[in-house]
């Protein structure tokens, strides 16, 4: 989510890699940007430029961010949500075709409700739907509003957006992340979501549990049994 005070020069390129990187597939993959409808014609003005720039090739080689799609089934994907993008009154701002082989261009679309099913579902591919909000509050509502529940990041200066976006009423997502992006930077914490992608965590503070089990053990080194509540059974 981008609020009204974020730093434009830090979104740009975290929303470009988050998107982008990856050709879109990973589970982090950045795919709605909810921005403050009074920066939403600037920052999209932006990303276009950004997107205009990416390098498409074999991700291996030096300086290329977006390598192909991984299989016959995600370019179908890809197609396909393109398609009904139009389909349903969207603007296709930046990219939108079927290179060679199994790449595309990496794809920015505008001017869908932020509540339809073809913005809340995941397809992975480079595809970011940009839509609008009022405020924090409305940020968060859209934010919360899919099924998914992975990773959420918000851009803003403001301590009390901050602590509220990572606080109970906040994002809903297992990993919350603020003035970074959605990707790149969780594999020192406990990785996993909410909703359905919850199921628990792994990494970080939660490495442990792949390897022990947890157990309460309450251990007498004496010879006396003292007993609650004064209980004598002599």
């Amino acid at each position: 989510s981008v609020m009204e005070d974020a730093d434009l020069s830090m979104l740009v390129p975290a929303v470009c890699f988050a998107s982008v990187g990856t050709a879109g597939q990973r589970c982090t993959t950045t795919r709605r940007l909810i921005v403050h409808k009074s920066l939403i014609d600037e920052v999209v003005k932006r990303l276009k430029s950004a997107y205009k720039q990416v390098k498409i090739g074999n991700p291996l080689e030096k300086g290329i961010l977006c390598g192909p799609l991984h299989t016959t089934a995600a370019l179908e994907a890809y197609k396909e949500a393109i398609s009904a993008a139009t389909a349903l009154g969207g603007t296709i701002e930046v990219g939108g075709n079927v290179l060679e082989g199994r790449y595309v261009e990496p794809t920015i679309v505008t001017g869908l409700p932020h509540n339809s099913d073809l913005v809340m579902r995941e397809t992975f591919a480079p595809i970011l739907y940009v839509v609008p909000c009022d405020g924090f509050e409305d940020a968060v509502a859209i934010n919360n509003e899919v099924s998914q529940g992975l990773s959420s990041s918000i851009f803003t200066k403001n301590p009390e957006y901050i602590f509220r976006w990572v606080g109970a009423g906040g994002a809903d997502s297992g990993i919350c992340n603020v003035n970074i992006p959605t990707n790149g930077a969780e594999i020192g914490g406990a990785f996993g979501g909410e909703k359905e992608t919850g199921g628990g965590r792994e990494s970080g503070s939660d490495a442990w549990k792949q390897y022990c089990r947890r157990a309460t053990c309450t251990i007498n080194y004496s010879k006396d049994l003292p007993l609650a509540q004064g209980i004598d059974f002599s």
